[in-house]
């Protein structure tokens, strides 16, 4: 059950503090004076201001002293000029779903990109073209219209622009990789304002750099990726209650041992929300109807909730509950796993449930999600170009997710500290039992704030700084938060 999303917009205050004092920005006059009609400046107290600055965990928002929509590639080039002409921090978003601090949130000049959100579809080419501010939802709605789907995220409300730069697994990644692993080109515009089209041929060390390395090259507007033909598939979800754990962790256990269709795809939660434990099981097949037996285990333990059936791919992103954590403070992290062995998940079960009923009545804990995320080992073999993440494409992983939402700013420091503890003891279980993921770097895209550059990239990172240099010679991008190069 993993929960999130954008949902509705909660009160100003509420979004974006009251600690927060706004700072002089000359920056924000010069680029209203130095744009188009297509695009606009926002200030404090104007609803789409408090839109810009919105995300779904009030952990990562802050008030900034402007905000600024570009409706051009030009006038968001002129921007990105001044920015780093009067050396202004800024923040660029496009979802709004990440959860660390300061990474697309400022205190300076919030570009939002929401009217980057187009998508057009090149049947000869078998791309599509897709802001970096449109929503995965619109994506797939417009792409199902057409017969065809691109890798993208699995939740509502999740932008295209982080789920691309950062990696991006898929209910298809067990068919064609990750998002960064279908991506065509990118249209980008660099620190200086030049505006380019960046492919594997025409520049292979940016190209390299922007799958998987985020925002430090510059600003990405468009991404071009590849198609896949799309039919209606089969899918849905399955809520259990905490006395059926045993049969859910031997179900997984299975269907990760037993099941190599690349159509296939589960993924598991254990969560502890409102003083009880309750856990769930996604289930997808890439086909009107899944193979007899396949999902078998999961049907046959008694649930109290069901959604399965046939229906179209952009329903999935439905298909868990979502949005419970508007204005709640969040933090995600992730490890590699091997092997889902029952031990493992019988302990992922133990460390949802002590966490959760530990911290219930002693902080302002919300909710504890573990989430369960199994791939195949060729989930790195659909690409053969390097590409900052992963650093080695060997094999693939699956990955255990450490998802959890609180209230009381004072707590930060508590839940941060927690998800590196059971990081560290999780990862330390899978050593003990013989899996050798010690060293597998950190999944860019979930990683939680204190996880270091050498951890996520590994021997990719002094490639990465030089690019960094080379492209960015002022770090105009060292304005802009997030991890930098």
């Amino acid at each position: 059950m993993l929960l999130a999303g954008i949902g509705g917009l909660a009160a100003s205050s509420d979004l974006l503090g009251t600690g927060n004092v706004l700072r002089d920005t000359p920056a924000c006059a010069q680029i209203a004076a130095s744009i188009s009609s297509e695009s606009a400046v926002y200030y404090n107290g104007s609803t789409l201001y408090t839109k810009d600055n919105y995300h779904w965990a009030s952990s990562s928002s802050q008030v900034s002293a402007c905000t600024f929509e570009p409706g051009t590639t030009e006038d968001l080039s002129k921007a990105l000029q001044i920015l780093g002409a009067t050396r202004t921090q800024f923040a660029v978003k496009s979802g709004g779903h990440a959860t660390n601090p300061g990474f697309s949130s400022t205190t300076g000049v919030q570009i939002a990109m929401y009217l980057f959100s187009d998508i057009t579809y090149d049947s000869a080419s078998q791309t599509a073209k897709v802001g970096t501010g449109a929503i995965w939802d619109d994506v797939y709605l417009t792409l199902e219209a057409l017969g065809v789907m691109v890798l993208g995220g699995k939740v509502t409300g999740v932008g295209v622009g982080g789920v691309v730069l950062g990696g991006g697994f898929s209910y298809l990644t067990n068919q064609h990789g990750l998002a960064i692993d279908n991506v065509v080109s990118y249209e980008l515009i660099l620190p200086n304002g030049t505006v380019t089209t960046v492919t594997s041929s025409s520049n292979p060390d940016l190209y390299f750099g922007l799958r998987g390395g985020f925002n430090n090259f510059g600003i990405v507007t468009y991404f071009t990726l590849k198609t896949y033909p799309q039919s209606q598939i089969w899918g849905g979800s399955l809520v259990y209650t905490e006395d059926q754990v045993g049969a859910i962790n031997a179900a997984v256990a299975n269907f990760t041992v037993n099941v190599l269709d690349p159509k296939a795809s589960i993924y598991s939660t254990y969560n502890y929300v409102n003083g009880s434990s309750i856990l769930s099981s996604a289930l997808f097949y890439d086909a009107p109807t899944p193979p007899d037996g396949m999902f078998d285990d999961f049907s046959a333990i008694p649930n109290i909730e069901e959604t399965l059936s046939t229906r179209t791919f952009a329903s999935m992103v439905d298909v868990e509950p979502v949005n419970d954590t508007i204005g709640l403070r969040a933090v995600f992290n992730s490890i590699a796993v091997e092997e889902w062995t029952v031990p493992l998940l019988d302990a992922v079960a133990n460390e949802t449930l002590f966490y959760g009923s530990k911290l219930t009545n002693t902080s302002s804990l919300a909710q504890v999600t573990y989430n369960v995320r199994p791939y195949l080992e060729s989930i790195f073999s659909h690409s053969d170009i390097p590409s900052a993440y992963p650093v080695s494409r060997k094999r693939g992983y699956s990955y255990l997710e450490f998802f959890y939402a609180w209230v009381d700013p004072n707590d930060d420091d508590l839940f941060y500290g927690i998800v590196t503890t059971s990081s560290n003891y999780m990862t330390s279980l899978a050593v003990a039992a013989g899996q050798n993921i010690e060293n597998v770097v950190s999944y860019p895209n979930n990683a939680d704030p204190s996880t270091s550059l050498e951890k996520m990239y590994g021997s990719n990172l002094p490639r990465l700084r030089r690019i960094k240099k080379a492209v960015d010679p002022e770090n105009v991008m060292g304005l802009c938060g997030g991890w930098k190069f």
